[in-house]
């Protein structure tokens, strides 16, 4: 999702590429949340760390303890900056479909705050 609002919010202006600590597939209430606001993700695909052609970055942003671990791990041979955002995971909520959304819908507006905040630039909300 972060990778997909950040690529919505500011085009080609920063180039951001997205990789998770473990294989999996996209998760389809991560995809409907997304496309509620017009972000279509359902053609993404999901990278490792090891799949990066390039990993001269200079922000890493993490969103969990283990991707923080790897990032540092990373940037002991790099000059980038990590940045952990701590995340609360949606995919463990309870309940009904409603509430699990609704975690999904909070991370998704909390990662598009903190996008806006940590990437803005003068004159541009």
């Amino acid at each position: 999702m972060a990778e997909a609002l950040t690529k919505n919010r500011y085009g080609t202006e920063i180039f951001v590429d997205s990789v998770g600590v473990r294989d999996g597939d996209l998760d389809p209430m991560a995809i409907e949340v997304m496309d509620e606001i017009g972000i279509d993700m359902s053609r993404h695909k999901s990278k490792r760390l090891d799949d990066l052609m390039d990993t001269s970055f200079e922000v890493i942003v993490t969103l969990s303890p283990e991707a923080q671990h790897k990032a540092i791990e990373l940037t002991r041979v790099t000059a980038s900056e990590v940045e952990y955002w701590p995340t609360p995971d949606p995919s463990v909520a309870e309940g009904h479909r409603e509430a699990r959304l609704a975690a999904y819908r909070d991370l998704r507006d909390y990662l598009a705050r903190r996008i806006g905040e940590r990437f803005k630039e003068e004159g541009r909300t």
